[in-house]
């Protein structure tokens, strides 16, 4: 067993290219993907495999789950990285590791250390991986769905909320001109629901890798701050400002898509911000990108939750709180939007400044027309 297990670690690269070439071969999915992705597990995966067949010789003992805890870590955490990898299934997971299975048995069998003790040793902790892997990628499909629902069904309150406001306050003893200017407000968030629902029944069909919609366009993105700030300066008791140095903001994003992120960072800032203090849009502009910068004081997100609240699928779940749950919520939509436009998001908060979040958006990272976002997998 020992120089089974020695001649596993000695391969290893070996191993690992070879296993690479066959499924890049065999699973379509995997013709697409970066070799770092493809080994982000494996090396660990082989590590366990030759640990075990060192460890253990007795039938029995596999039996036991406990003996394969190392494996399993790894193997759900493979399953959990394929469910970020776009048109991953079920089955080339699976096959996957039978490939990695035919691997190694033709690496032992080629130094003659292949033995029927070996192969049952191979056999359990390959099924053992296979059943992790395989539930685990079905478990982080449901939860990104779960997610992705749960974050555009927590957004089309805003628009239904600012549509009942404003039929709510019309009075027969109005003047014309502002029966009309309620009358479009109302009309204008009820369109903008209409314009989520889409994006509700969309989610329900994610598959592996794959986030919302968007559809892109050229357009003044400006306009679209415009609304938010107006909208969300009836509604809220807060004082919401917006800076902009600019009379337009022309480029190709997702207007809809954008409107719904700003909304949801300025209802989180007047929800945990500082109720006497002003919420501030602010707005800046070159050539090539625009950041849009959300501000509110108050208390701050404590230092080590910062990270995890923009994780789609953390290794383990956001403390619960509350008020970080519903901030995660909104972030997955956040970070996914920005990466679509060629950006990123940033957060900074403290006792001292408040907290700021930083939407930088590339101008013309896409062409018009609707694309999936992609879901990018964290190793932190």
């Amino acid at each position: 067993m020992q120089k089974a297990s020695e001649i596993l670690r000695n391969c290893g690269p070996e191993i690992i290219e070879n296993w690479e070439s066959k499924v890049k071969e065999e699973i379509p999915a995997a013709y697409n993907s970066s070799n770092l992705a493809l080994r982000n597990q494996l090396p660990k995966l082989l590590e366990d495999f030759a640990d075990i067949i060192e460890r253990y010789t007795d039938k029995q003992e596999l039996q036991h789950e406990e003996k394969f805890e190392e494996i399993i870590k790894n193997s759900l955490e493979h399953g959990r990285h394929r469910a970020t990898s776009s048109h991953y299934t079920v089955t080339q997971i699976l096959k996957e590791y039978i490939i990695f299975h035919r691997v190694l048995t033709e690496t032992l069998v080629n130094n003659s250390l292949y033995t029927t003790e070996v192969g049952i040793i191979l056999k359990y902790t390959l099924e053992t991986s296979m059943l992790n892997s395989a539930g685990s990628f079905t478990e982080s499909l449901q939860d990104m769905r779960e997610k992705l629902i749960g974050t555009l069904a927590h957004d089309i309150r805003n628009p239904i909320t600012a549509a009942y406001f404003a039929l709510d306050i019309i009075s027969p003893t109005d003047n014309a001109e502002r029966i009309m200017k309620l009358k479009k407000m109302g009309l204008g968030s009820l369109r903008k629901s209409l314009e989520m629902l889409e994006g509700l029944l969309d989610a329900i069909t994610v598959k592996a890798g794959e986030g919302i919609s968007l559809n892109f366009s050229e357009i003044d993105i400006l306009k679209e701050l415009k609304w938010v700030y107006k909208e969300a300066s009836e509604i809220y008791s807060n004082e919401i400002i917006l800076e902009t140095g600019k009379d337009k903001i022309i480029g190709i994003f997702d207007g809809t898509a954008i409107r719904r992120v700003i909304e949801n960072l300025v209802t989180n800032a007047v929800k945990y911000g500082s109720r006497n203090s002003p919420v501030r849009i602010l707005v800046e502009s070159n050539n090539d990108e625009v950041i849009i910068k959300i501000h509110n004081e108050g208390k701050p997100i404590p230092v080590e939750d910062q990270d995890e609240i923009f994780e789609f699928l953390s290794r383990g779940a956001v403390k619960s709180d509350s008020t970080l749950e519903s901030w995660g919520m909104g972030l997955t939509l956040v970070k996914s939007v920005a990466r679509a436009h060629g950006g990123n998001v940033q957060l900074e908060s403290n006792e001292v400044n408040g907290t700021t979040f930083s939407l930088l958006l590339k101008k013309y990272a896409n062409k018009p027309g609707k694309v999936r976002t992609e879901l990018n997998y964290s190793e932190n």
